[in-house]
C-alpha cells in the first residue's frame, strides 16, 4: 500500500478508501490510484481488511456435486448476480453426505463468508446449530421449507412428483412405476424422495399402490441407474405402462434400456423425468419432464442477498422468507395416453 501510494502521490489512507469504500474519493484520484496498483500488481490484503469492515466479500454456496448442470448453471446464475457488487463464491459440494455439509458448514464459517447458500432444507442438528447461529444471512435453495433457517429460494419437489402423477394418471395410465435412488446409505437425495413422496401421494389418492416405486442405488443417479432400475421394474411388472424417473438423468437410462429391450416409448410405456436436461431434449424421443430455471434459481437467491446485505440503501428492507420460482411440465415424445400403449 505504501509503495501504491508514493507512486499515486495520496496517502496510504486514500488508497485505504479507495479498495474500501471508492465512491468516497474524486473519479481523479480514484483512477490514479487504480493505475498504480496495476503497474505495480498489488493485491489488496482482503482478510485483513475483513477485520474492520466485518465483510469478507466471499459467498458461500454449497452444492450437491458440480457434475449436475442444473446446480452448476444455479451457481452460474448466483455469481452473475453478486458480481456487480465484487462478490465472489467459495463453492463446496456435498455428494449428497448430510455429514459433509456439515463439516463444509464449519470449515466455510472459520473463513467468515458474508452469507451460505445451501442446497436443500433437510441438515443435521450440528449444521442448523451453527447456521442460526452465524449471524449471517442463510438462503436454503432447490426447496421451498414451510420454516426456512432464514431465506429459501426454490420450488416445492413434492408439487413435482404430485404434477408428474397427474399427468400419466391424465393419460389414462394405471400400471405406474416410478424410478428413485435408495435412502438407506450415507448418500441421500432428499429433494429426489420428496419428488417421490408427492408421486405415491396420488396414486394412493387415485386408489393405486406404490408397489411399482422402485427405489435402488445411492445417489446421485446416474444413466446406469436408470438402465437397473427399469430392470427391476419389469421384471416386477411386466405389464407397467408408464414410468417417472427422479431425474432426467435416470430417464436417459431407462430409455436406452427400452431401446435395448426392444420396448416402444412411447408405444409400450410411457415415460417421464425431472429436470430438463441438455441431453433430454436430444434423446429419440425426446422426453417429457418437469422443467425447473436453475439459473434464475441462483440468480434469485444473488438479488435477494445484495438486498439483505446492503442495509444502508434500504434499512428497513424485509425480504420475503420464501421465494417460490415455481416449475413448468414439458410434454414431449415420451408420453401418450393409455389408448396407445400396450
Amino acid at each position: 500500500m505504501h509503495d501504491v501510494s508514493r507512486l499515486a502521490g495520496v496517502s496510504k489512507m486514500t488508497v485505504s478508501r479507495v479498495l474500501a469504500d471508492p465512491d468516497l474519493v474524486s473519479e481523479s484520484t480514484r483512477n490514479r490510484v487504480m493505475k498504480a496498483i496495476e503497474q505495480l500488481s498489488y493485491v489488496p490484503d482482503r482478510v485483513a481488511g475483513s477485520l474492520s469492515s466485518r465483510r469478507t466479500n466471499f459467498i458461500t454456496a454449497i452444492l450437491p456435486t458440480l457434475t449436475n448442470s442444473n446446480f452448476a448453471d444455479t451457481a452460474q446464475g448466483l455469481a452473475e448476480a453478486m458480481r456487480p457488487a465484487d462478490y465472489q463464491l467459495l463453492i463446496g459440494y456435498t455428494m449428497y453426505r448430510l455429514e459433509e455439509e456439515e463439516r463444509i458448514i464449519r470449515a466455510m464459517l472459520a473463513r467468515r463468508p458474508d452469507a451460505i447458500v445451501v442446497a436443500g432444507t433437510t441438515h443435521t442438528k450440528a449444521a442448523n446449530e451453527m447456521m442460526l447461529r452465524a449471524g449471517i444471512p442463510i438462503v436454503e435453495i432447490w426447496d421451498t421449507p414451510q420454516h426456512p433457517i432464514d431465506h429459501a429460494v426454490g420450488f416445492s419437489n413434492y408439487e413435482v412428483g404430485r404434477a408428474a402423477a397427474l399427468h400419466l394418471l391424465a393419460l389414462g395410465h394405471r400400471r405406474i412405476g416410478a424410478l428413485g435412488s435408495r435412502m438407506d446409505g450415507d448418500a441421500k437425495d432428499l429433494r429426489g424422495e420428496s419428488r417421490l413422496a408427492g408421486f405415491t401421494s396420488v396414486l394412493r389418492e387415485a386408489g393405486l399402490g406404490d408397489e411399482l416405486v422402485i427405489r435402488e442405488g445411492l445417489a446421485p443417479v446416474s444413466y446406469d441407474h436408470g438402465a437397473l432400475t427399469l430392470g427391476i421394474l419389469l421384471e416386477r411388472a411386466p405389464d407397467v405402462q408408464a414410468v417417472f424417473a427422479v431425474s432426467d438423468i435416470s430417464a436417459v437410462g431407462a430409455l436406452m434400456e427400452c431401446h435395448r429391450r426392444g420396448i416402444k416409448v412411447p408405444g409400450d410405456l410411457s415415460l417421464m423425468g425431472f429436470g430438463d436436461f441438455d441431453i433430454a431434449r436430444q434423446c429419440v424421443p425426446a422426453i417429457t419432464t418437469i422443467r425447473i430455471d436453475a439459473e434464475q434459481i441462483g440468480r434469485r437467491t444473488g438479488e435477494l442477498l445484495l438486498q439483505v446485505l446492503d442495509r444502508s440503501t434500504a434499512p428497513d428492507y424485509t425480504p420475503a422468507a420464501a421465494v417460490n420460482v415455481g416449475f413448468e411440465l414439458v410434454t414431449r415424445g415420451t408420453t401418450a395416453p393409455a389408448g396407445k400403449s400396450r
